[in-house]
């Protein structure tokens, strides 16, 4: 039901837009949506964040650097990501959190930073 997309390679400094599209019955309005990453070896952390309001929150690591946003029309939640660090290199996973409809993750994506 989440489709993730947009990983790839790229130097450092560089940007990538990550995409995170929903299927079926499932509407990303409905949902808190979330961008994760996971790094080799390290835990699965949260990058950002967009609640149902339309609020964001973000990693101090990518604030200023990584925005969140949705798209109601398209159904798909972005990440953008700029001014990209080799500490950005990971797994990155949407997920989507909702009270009554339970959560559900996206397959990962992976984004590789280049010094």
């Amino acid at each position: 039901q989440l489709q993730a997309s947009g990983g790839g390679s790229v130097q450092a400094g560089g940007s990538l837009r990550l995409s995170c599209t929903a299927s079926g019955r499932f509407f990303v309005m409905n949902h808190m949506m979330s961008w994760y990453r996971q790094a080799p070896g390290k835990q699965r952390e949260l990058v950002a964040r967009i609640t149902f309001g339309g609020s964001t929150n973000y990693a101090d690591s990518v604030k200023g650097r990584f925005a969140i946003s949705r798209d109601r029309a398209k159904n798909t939640v972005y990440l953008e990501m700029n001014n990209l660090e080799p500490e950005d290199t990971a797994v990155y996973y949407c997920n989507s959190q909702n009270d009554l409809l339970g959560t559900y993750w996206g397959q990962g994506t992976l984004v590789t930073v280049s010094s």
